[in-house]
């Protein structure tokens, strides 16, 4: 197992993600966080790797794991001991918009 970082920003794209799906959908937003936590425990417990990203994103070094059912990344940094999400990014929404969080 290894340690998981959530960036407080990747923590409130998924808290307003949730809420905009809660109210579209009442008990769509939970499902959708249900998600993002089984993303980050598959990440925490480097059960599959991460894909690379598209080559659009450039050359940043961060891999993603799609989420299911949600057109939703979880992106991440992949270190020897710990991965940090940097973003829970829409698929069609400000691409790329992450990019300064992979700066170390």
């Amino acid at each position: 197992m290894r340690t998981v970082r959530i960036l407080e920003e990747a923590s409130q794209e998924a808290i307003e993600a949730a809420a905009w799906y809660e109210y579209e959908q009442p008990g769509l937003g939970a499902e959708f966080f249900a998600k993002v936590d089984a993303a980050i425990d598959i990440i925490e417990e480097n059960f599959i790797p991460l894909s690379p990203m598209p080559e659009e994103a450039g050359d940043t070094g961060v891999k993603r794991l799609v989420l299911d059912r949600f057109p939703y990344d979880i992106i991440a940094i992949e270190l020897p001991e710990e991965a940090i999400v940097i973003a829970v990014a829409h698929h069609s929404r400000k691409p790329g918009y992450w990019r300064e969080r992979s700066k170390p």
